[in-house]
């Protein structure tokens, strides 16, 4: 008898990626086990995102917790191997770049459970970001390599990865985005924030070379304090910048940009309400570049790099890094002339749930 099909979640970012492929796969009858390894997990970032995304809640809760790369990988690797000897699972989806990612395709690998890599393929080539880390070993060990963009497939070819791995299926990031765009626009966000769709831009902020470095987050705050001026900013605190920003004695200032408007954590209906009908979108998040090209709405990333490169050279991102002027020159830019013109990508159409969902039956029929 075929075992059931392991979705694993860890952190905020995997649940739009899992969802479309859980709804896929519960529409075809597929056996399947919603797994969250509890890495990240608050009731703001988490619970409202299951709630949000129409996802059930989870039927497996490691319950992991916080704590460093080793100690989360490792804990996950534990509590993975005893669900993978009681339920063996005909097969393991993982998704994104997170520590749950790579500790379950180690286990995975270890135990001969087939496992399919979701967003394989994607590099920034810079080893310090612990992400970076994640992608190569994931992809090194994961059976199934299902990527998002031709410069995935091709990353994992200079890599010495067998043709047969490769699945180019598009981007799942974009399922997810498409589907909820008509029920984000029930959100009440612009109200409640007494904001004009339109006129504003909207800021994330949560990456370590950002926000742990101090020099470098009054660069950005410096930066602000100009676009602030001319447009208001509408700024979900993450957590760990909340905290940097009290530790470094700068929250102050940070509340006295002009027209900055601070919220905490947003759900992901009234993120995207809020994106969607933004004039431009700052950011050093990976999954905004991508929604934000979709959507045709000018992107600024404030890192100096990219592992989604396919949205600077076909869409609407620009990497300006965390330098005040190049951030001030290119805000200016899109504030006066429009920004850069995009196209969406190949395969960025809203059925990559379906084509990943054809290979995941292939896999498992042949078991």
């Amino acid at each position: 008898m075929t075992g059931p099909v392991i979705l694993v979640v860890g952190a905020r970012p995997n649940f739009m990626k899992i969802a479309p492929i859980h709804a896929e796969l519960k529409r075809r009858g597929v056996s399947q086990i919603l797994l969250h390894t509890g890495q990240h997990y608050d009731e703001n970032m988490s619970k409202v995102f299951f709630d949000d995304l129409g996802m059930p809640q989870p039927d497996i809760y490691l319950g992991i917790g916080s704590g460093t790369h080793a100690t989360q990988t490792a804990k996950v690797m534990v509590e993975f191997e005893q669900v993978c000897n009681e339920h063996k699972p005909s097969m393991v989806v993982v998704v994104g770049d997170v520590n749950s990612t790579v500790a379950c395709t180690m286990v995975c690998a270890k135990e001969w459970i087939p496992c399919a890599h979701v967003e394989a393929g994607l590099r920034s080539f810079d080893r310090e970001m612990p992400e970076e880390i994640n992608r190569l070993v994931t992809d090194a060990i994961a059976d199934l390599l299902l990527t998002p963009s031709p410069d995935g497939d091709e990353n994992l070819r200079k890599e010495g990865v067998s043709e047969e791995r490769i699945k180019f299926v598009g981007n799942i990031m974009i399922d997810s985005l498409l589907n909820n765009l008509e029920r984000a626009k029930s959100s009440t966000i612009h109200t409640d924030l007494k904001i004009k769709k339109g006129s504003y831009g909207v800021l994330t902020l949560h990456r370590p070379s950002n926000v742990d470095d101090k020099e470098a987050f009054m660069r950005i705050l410096d930066a602000l304090e100009e676009i602030g001026e001319k447009i208001p900013l509408v700024f979900p605190l993450h957590p760990r910048t909340r905290a940097r920003a009290e530790q470094f004695e700068l929250m102050g200032r940070l509340e006295a940009i002009p027209n900055i408007v601070l919220t905490g954590p947003a759900g992901y209906l009234d993120f995207v309400a809020l994106m969607a009908e933004s004039k431009l979108v700052l950011t050093d998040s990976g999954g905004l570049q991508e929604e934000t090209t979709a959507l045709g709405i000018p992107c600024l990333t404030l890192r100096e790099n990219t592992e989604r490169p396919i949205t600077v050279t076909e869409g609407t991102n620009t990497i300006v890094g965390n330098s005040t002027q190049t951030i001030l020159d290119a805000a200016n830019e899109i504030l006066l002339h429009g920004g850069k013109a995009g196209r969406i990508p190949e395969l960025w159409d809203g059925h990559t749930a379906g084509r990943i969902a054809d290979i995941i039956e292939h896999v498992i029929s042949e078991d």
